[in-house]
């Protein structure tokens, strides 16, 4: 009870700190410099999200604790620096209780750091290289809290499947998800996938396009997005080619492939063969509509995974969402998310669904107290095809606060 009653605390005591728009209005002065002539600039800023979590056993998504509730604070700060009109550097620093939330201890991380160069204003070519967001998709470009008019992730970025990046099933049978280690597992694409490389990106006319060389694959882990921890030996190519015919609509093709399994397992691969023989196949395709106080995004994403012992495993995985603004300070939106899994041989002259299909609808109303402070509250119902739970429910609240 101290936790939810700690959080309704802070959400009634909100409207104190949130009129203190010139305290904001000095921190910004404060956390923002400038030097020879303005041709150097930087500013940082940050938000403090508290959030608070319902839920029953297991624990769905990638929420990773015991128990039916979780408190989870994060603060992230973000810096970015400007060199003249060509060179820009951005980094994201968190302080939280882990990338994904969590019941465990605080920890201090640096999800983000890159520098961009820009030779040409018109956009038309742009270098990056560091530990940045993937360039597949769209749902990435708003996946910060203050920019997600919901609280968690499509199904795509956070539904655990029978993947495992860190072990090799004996046969196809053994393929199956073990919901009591299930961070042991791995998503279709870990949330942002903020892996470390380098992406060329530009736009041409109504074109956009987008290519990345990256450390891992989509699925990874976030323990696998840091070159120190995997380098370069096995590395993952995406890119995102998309069309903007109007002002309206904006559509989108990416694809992936790259090595998805860490070092631990290749003790466990069958003889002779090694990590780069094992790949996620990922094909997207996206669109987007913005009309008046509409707007509607769209992914669907094909994947097959190679797996040791086992073969193809393929899967289909979509959602469309769709956010409405019914005043400038309350908006609400609406998701529905599905996935599908295809057959793998049982290990007995057989196949079977390596996956039970699943469904979820996400519901989320938003209120902006200021241009500072948001609350937002969101409901989902997920039904699964197969044990141990077919239906799920999660409860979740988010204040953040945004300087």
């Amino acid at each position: 009870m101290k936790r939810p009653l700690l959080l309704l605390i802070l959400i009634a005591s909100c409207g104190t700190c949130i009129r203190a728009q010139d305290l904001f209005e000095r921190l910004d002065r404060a956390l923002t410099f400038s030097a020879l002539d303005n041709d150097v600039r930087a500013r940082v800023s940050g938000t403090l999200d508290l959030e608070l979590y319902a839920f029953g056993q297991p624990a769905p998504g990638l929420i990773n604790a015991d128990g039916s509730a979780l408190f989870n604070p994060r603060l992230s700060l973000f810096l970015d620096a400007q060199l003249g009109n060509v060179i820009y550097a951005f980094a994201q620093t968190r302080f939280d209780r882990g990338f994904d939330p969590t019941d465990h201890g605080a920890q201090l991380r640096l999800d983000e750091y890159a520098v961009r160069v820009t030779p040409w204003q018109d956009g038309r070519f742009t270098l990056q290289a560091g530990k940045f967001a993937t360039v597949v998709g769209r749902w990435v470009q708003r996946h910060l809290s203050w920019d997600n008019p919901f609280i968690t992730a499509p199904l795509p970025y956070e539904y655990v499947t029978a993947i495992s990046d860190v072990e090799v099933p004996d046969y196809g049978y053994a393929f199956v998800r073990h919901l009591d280690s299930k961070y042991e597992y791995n998503p279709l694409i870990w949330g942002p996938s903020y892996a470390s490389g380098a992406s060329v990106s530009g736009s041409v006319g109504e074109v956009d396009y987008a290519a990345e060389l990256k450390n891992t694959a989509l699925t990874s882990r976030p323990a696998s997005w840091n070159l120190t921890e995997v380098g370069l030996d096995h590395p993952t190519v995406s890119g995102r080619v998309g069309y903007r015919p109007s002002e309206m609509w904006n559509f989108g093709v990416s694809a992936s492939r790259g090595s998805y399994l860490r070092s631990e397992a290749e003790s466990e691969l069958p003889a002779g063969r090694s990590l780069s023989d094992y790949h996620q196949l990922l094909v997207g395709q996206d669109a987007s509509f913005e009309w008046h106080h509409l707007q509607v995004w769209a992914e669907v994403y094909e994947a097959r995974f190679e797996v040791p012992s086992v073969g193809n495993a393929d899967t289909l995985a979509y959602f469309v969402e769709a956010k409405y603004k019914f005043a400038p300070q309350l908006f609400a939106a609406v998701r529905w998310n599905q996935q599908f899994f295809g057959d793998v041989p049982d290990g007995y002259g057989g196949s079977r669904s390596w996956g039970g299909d699943v469904s979820r609808i996400d519901i989320a109303a938003t209120y902006r107290f200021s241009a500072n402070a948001q609350l937002k509250l969101q409901y989902n119902f997920q039904h699964e095809s197969s044990p141990p739970r077919e239906s799920q429910h999660l409860f979740a609240a988010q204040l953040t606060v945004r300087f």
